[in-house]
């Protein structure tokens, strides 16, 4: 059977004579505005069982999908099973669209449609995940090195609420790797330095700016109401006290850690899966003594490095917001920036963890201060 083509307008023309008008398209194509009154079958399902999808072989059917490649295929598909009044429609839906033929579009706004494309082509996301990522709100701590990275990536996604919390201001000395601020805000506080610069990015993200040092007394206002927890600091109390704190509240942490060439990343889920899945303290059960753990201040790190780490990041909140993939839970990625090397090394839950064993009640926050120092955000 040759391959037999008709325009969209006259393929309008027949559907409203009666003839089925079918889509072959994927869900998440279908979901961004398919033609009025055509009816969904995804190709793999209609040419899986066709009989149960379109039982009438002399019935007049009109195959489209985006450009006019699927449909054309499923037409050659179908005539050789003996389908004898198939037509397919030249250019797809796009052609379609561009027509001028009635649609049917889902309550999206032009900007969310153009900004957000790409992630709506992808099946993993489209239009549902799109939309989970706009109600979703993240906290990130700390607006540095591990912050910037994460933070713009984070609101160019979509994300809809990022609430950042950072004490410092920005210093000429940050800016080697601190890429959310500019030569021109030095001196200005680091959450309103990033504000201005999300903003810009996307306006869409909604940025909670708090000029704040974590501390036992707020973590838990700061954590209400949050999908994902972002360690971006240099802070070893500060990491004990979001994990003891995202433990006891059930919340995501998504950790990193740079040094001088080198970095690490986990994600702990410890609260939402207790006994199966290990927390900050189950790899590291005490903080180092100040001499043994230098901040960047002190030791020094490669500008792209904290970079790197926190593209990380983001990707793997995007994961856990998405509920897609495979998160960094029970598993320690290290990256070797000069050896250009990734380890992943596994972590257990440990059974007897004072903070996420099964059976252990909550004690409190503990002063990890006196144990160690650090300050100022990677």
């Amino acid at each position: 059977m040759n391959l037999r083509r008709l325009s969209p307008a006259a393929a309008h023309t027949r559907q409203q004579a009666g003839a089925l008008l079918i889509d072959v398209r994927a869900e998440h194509e279908r979901a961004l505005g398919m033609a009025a009154g055509a009816r969904g079958i995804v190709r793999e399902d209609l040419l899986k069982d066709p009989a149960a999808c379109l039982p009438d072989r002399d019935a007049e059917i009109l195959l489209l999908c985006q450009a006019g490649v699927r449909s054309a295929q499923c037409l050659s598909a179908l005539a050789a099973l003996g389908y004898r009044n198939l037509w397919s429609v030249a250019g797809g839906t796009r052609a379609w669209e561009a027509a001028g033929l009635p649609m049917i579009k889902p309550d999206i706004d032009t900007d969310f449609g153009e900004r957000y494309s790409r992630h709506l082509r992808l099946p993993e996301v489209g239009l549902g995940g799109q939309k989970k990522l706009e109600a979703a709100r993240v906290l990130l701590v700390g607006a540095g090195g591990l912050g910037s990275p994460a933070a713009y990536y984070l609101a160019a996604a979509g994300v809809g609420m990022l609430c950042l919390v950072d004490d410092d201001v920005v210093d000429r000395s940050n800016l080697q790797r601190q890429i959310l601020h500019t030569d021109a805000r030095i001196g200005v506080a680091k959450v309103e330095s990033a504000a201005q610069a999300l903003a810009a990015l996307n306006p869409r993200t909604r940025i909670e700016a708090v000029r704040e040092r974590v501390t036992a007394a707020n973590v838990e206002r700061l954590l209400e109401g949050v999908d994902v927890v972002v360690d971006g600091g240099d802070n070893f109390p500060v990491r004990y006290l979001l994990n003891d704190a995202c433990v006891h509240l059930r919340k995501p942490l998504v950790h990193a850690a740079v040094h001088r060439f080198e970095g690490q990343l986990s994600v702990f889920d410890a609260g939402r899966q207790r006994g199966s899945a290990p927390c900050y303290r189950c790899l590291f059960p005490e903080p180092p003594p100040a001499d043994a753990a230098p901040n960047c201040a002190e030791a020094g790190v490669l500008g792209v490095l904290p970079g790197v780490l926190g593209l990380l990041q983001a990707t793997e909140v995007l994961k856990l917001l998405l509920q897609i993939g495979q998160p960094l839970v029970g598993r320690l990625l290290q990256f070797d920036a000069l050896g250009m090397h990734f380890r992943e090394f596994r972590i257990d839950a440990d059974p007897q963890c004072p903070v996420c064993a099964p059976d252990r009640a909550f004690q409190g926050y503990v002063d990890e201060v006196a144990h160690c120092a650090g300050d100022a955000s990677r």
